[in-house]
């Protein structure tokens, strides 16, 4: 008889739901995680079902410890690709949101947001979450709202924010300015150009080497290594910048590359990061030849108004005319494209708001250097306080419709979605007001997330509780492995190398999609493959599962548990003892991978190959209290398959205590005692012997 999820998990979870048991009791120092909150605009991916599986995993174990425990959920607006998604609906009646107007826009935002919301929360409960769902919170709703007013206002009353041009990712489609995390990099095979640029009264040239040609329009240097023998005697000496005639100087930095082109680069302040660094530390003039709108600015002369891609062509035909143009070469780089139009962004200046962050990081670097915070795996502590300690003002203004508006008057941005996720831990719990959620429940616990937000999220929520409310926001991140397929690719719905996670609960549980996940996931492995399969030998381990509870069901309903007698009682009331204490001081630890696998060694070989047969021969009532302690200890993992074979509505497992191990129990001298028994069985089984017969021959 074959374990059927489908037909328990629902009727499970309403279980969970109807007794309230998500909800923290009063009591002694809480448990408190809050969820990072998934887009509006997407479905459950493998990425969210990993991370999520952990956070209740956590919160199931501390749930179990009798901790007042709280799992806060929530949802991003997700301002950019929110908006993305509405317009791509209203291209397809062919109209634009300029035709309907920013009213109406939002009103149709608005209405897209409750018809998605819905469906990211009941796939967090088919996935099994136990979150406080009376605690839901979205970053646009009336509460969270002040929270994002507030902090702009102390941030600008305290001279934190100041508007002015600065370099930023800019994205022509979207027409606004995006986050790191908002670009994504495709290979791309192009052209590397050779252009010489005459030195100034003389017939000699210097040749650098570029895959943006157009961007020359806007050179103010030519830029080499300084110890880079070739240019050495050229350093301090003047260019012409041809097509445009304006005279540049040749300057050294350490970052150029001597192996790259020719070892001279083109230096262009305004439309590259790395070139405004060099830019800025040099006092050169920034020159913005590239628009918002992705064509040439009058700065591009007689190339103005012209798309890149036509600039680009022009240039090059007029310096092949001028015999500039020294020859070209097949290359390949990544390009930088919007994650939400895939549109190649154009790093350019542009008039935003910025948060100052020279004083605001000091409290958030000591509080990580002095472990206050602390970081799971460890290295993740230096890359971010690598990051912290080298910090560029933030951007917090996009020219979007959906979002929080800039609370300054006539101001028509928003702010980046990542201002308001900042305050996320906090503004949750009720900030600014001073609610009884504030008193009893922060700062929080923990902080489960992906490696790529360190920077973009972790880091900003520690700086802005320390500013806000002069405390930390949570003790413990821990950053999760990243979910490749099993051919090592990340996991893309587009590309065909993604799984959903959803297909895998309709077709095997959500206790093998999770438990699953679990048994290949490593506290210090960042990359973890899943295929398929893993989920049916959870399957295969959860049915396993069902099949031991039939054959000792009729021992489960036993009051009493009579004490180990047997050589093979003691030793698998030992090998129990143990694995209760690895199993909790390994959830402590964040050790979930090592967790799981563990019990499951032990349920599948351990006491079924070996207990539940010599139960067949002997006194069997010891088995009530093996199974349930297996229950235990398998529930924050496997929750919906445990809660049904404990079997029990009124005092359910969600709620029951946490095995405690016994250390007088654990007896290492039985334990090799019994195994060399194993030995001998094992031998003999070579012989087409029954294992029974060998039970009673050895037992």
């Amino acid at each position: 008889m074959a374990y059927e999820p489908e037909k328990i998990e629902k009727e499970i979870y309403n279980l969970w739901e109807k007794g309230k048991f998500f909800q923290p009791k009063k009591g002694k120092k809480p448990y408190v995680v809050t969820i990072p909150p998934p887009n509006i605009t997407g479905a459950l991916h493998m990425g969210h079902a990993l991370n999520n599986t952990i956070q209740d995993i956590l919160v199931r174990y501390h749930r179990m410890n009798q901790e007042p425990t709280l799992w806060v959920p929530g949802t991003d607006h997700a301002g950019i690709a929110t908006q993305n998604k509405v317009e791509k609906e209203l291209k397809e009646q062919g109209k634009t949101r300029h035709d309907i107007g920013r009213e109406k826009f939002v009103e149709l935002t608005h209405k897209w947001k409750e018809k998605h919301i819905d469906i990211i929360i009941d796939q967090l409960k088919k996935l099994g979450c136990s979150c406080d769902w009376s605690r839901t919170r979205f970053t646009l709703d009336k509460g969270y709202a002040k929270a994002v007013e507030t902090a702009f206002n102390q941030y600008h009353k305290k001279g934190y924010i100041y508007q002015g041009p600065r370099i930023v990712n800019w994205c022509p489609r979207c027409s606004t300015a995006i986050s790191d995390i908002e670009i994504k990099y495709k290979p791309e095979k192009t052209k590397l150009w050779y252009i010489k640029y005459p030195l100034k009264d003389s017939k000699k040239f210097i040749t650098v080497a570029t895959t943006r040609p157009e961007t020359m329009l806007g050179d103010t240097a030519i830029v080499v290594n300084p110890k880079d023998e070739r240019y050495k005697d050229l350093i301090g000496k003047k260019v012409i910048l041809p097509l445009i005639n304006r005279e540049i100087p040749i300057i050294s930095h350490r970052l150029v590359e001597k192996d790259f082109g020719t070892g001279a680069l083109k230096l262009t302040p305004a439309h590259s990061v790395i070139d405004n660094k060099i830019g800025k530390e040099n006092k050169l003039e920034i020159i913005n030849v590239i628009g918002e709108d992705g064509k040439i600015t009058e700065n591009g002369k007689q190339y103005a108004g012209l798309t890149i891609k036509e600039a680009r062509n022009k240039i090059l035909e007029d310096l092949q005319k001028l015999n500039l143009l020294e020859k070209q070469e097949d290359y390949e780089h990544s390009l930088s494209l919007c994650d939400r139009c895939n549109t190649p962004i154009e790093p350019l200046i542009s008039k935003q708001w910025f948060v100052k962050m020279d004083k605001l990081v000091k409290p958030a670097i000591q509080a990580v250097k002095k472990d206050k915070i602390k970081f799971y795996p460890k290295r993740y502590k230096k890359i971010y306080l690598d990051w912290m300690e080298n910090i560029d003002d933030w951007c917090i203004s996009r020219q979007l419709w959906w979002g929080h508006k800039i609370p300054i008057k006539g101001e028509t941005d928003v702010l980046d979605t990542w201002f308001s996720s900042a305050l996320w831990p906090f503004a949750v719990l009720g900030w600014p007001e001073k609610t009884q959620d504030m008193k009893d429940f922060y700062p929080t616990t923990l902080l489960s997330t992906a490696q790529d937000i360190i920077y973009l999220w972790v880091a900003r929520m520690i700086f802005s509780s320390l500013e806000f409310l002069k405390t930390i926001p949570f003790t413990d991140v821990y950053i999760h492995s990243t979910v490749l397929n099993i051919e090592g690719k990340r996991m893309s719905k587009s590309l065909g190398t993604g799984i959903d996670p959803l297909e895998l609960i309709e077709k095997y549980g959500a206790d093998a999609t999770r438990f699953g996940l679990m048994y290949i996931t490593s506290l210090e492995q960042q990359q973890i493959r899943f295929s398929e399969n893993t989920a049916k030998t959870s399957r295969n381990f959860a049915n396993k599962l069902f099949n031991i509870n039939r054959f000792i069901k009729e021992f489960l309903d036993k009051p009493e548990t009579k004490k180990p007698k047997t050589l093979a009682d003691k030793w698998i009331i030992s090998k129990l003892n143990t694995l209760i204490k690895n199993t909790t001081n390994n959830i402590k630890e964040y050790k979930l991978g090592e967790a799981s696998r563990e019990i499951y060694d032990f349920v599948w070989h351990d006491y079924a190959d070996w207990y539940v047969e010599i139960s067949k021969q002997q006194d069997k009532s010891l088995n009530k209290e093996i199974f349930e302690t297996i229950l235990k200890l398998l529930h924050p993992f496997m929750p919906f398959i445990t809660e049904h074979l404990y079997n029990d509505k009124k005092n359910p497992l969600i709620i029951s205590n946490w095995p405690k191990h016994n250390e007088k129990l654990i007896d290492k001298k039985t334990e090799k005692e019994f195994e060399k028994i194993q030995n001998k069985i094992i031998e003999k089984r070579k012989e087409n012997i029954k294992l029974q017969d060998l039970i009673k021959e050895f037992l």
